[in-house]
């Protein structure tokens, strides 16, 4: 990787659970977020939807330990209590 490159992520967002996985294993550092209200992708056609609990699933699935982190790419205790959003279920992934 390039050194002037520090953090590069997956967007499982746009590109889904394996291919993300695969891009942690090619040298992305994050996964991507929760999306709270998103418009664009959606809009576009994509169905990808996880809960924090899924992602951190699809991390430990490809062997890496997932972390939080701030937008500055410090790492950040995790809450002791987090929320899970209720999702559709025929909309996971």
């Amino acid at each position: 990787m390039l050194p002037n490159i520090t953090n590069i992520q997956a967007s499982w967002l746009t590109v889904g659970k394996k291919v993300a996985e695969l891009c942690l294993h090619a040298g992305a550092n994050d996964f991507g977020s929760i999306m709270i209200e998103e418009n664009v992708v959606s809009a576009a056609g994509a169905r990808f939807r996880f809960t924090a609990q899924g992602i951190q699933e699809a991390i430990r699935e490809a062997g890496f330990t997932p972390q939080l982190r701030t937008q500055e790419y410090e790492y950040r205790e995790l809450p002791p209590e987090i929320k899970q959003q209720e999702l559709d279920r025929k909309e996971l992934i």
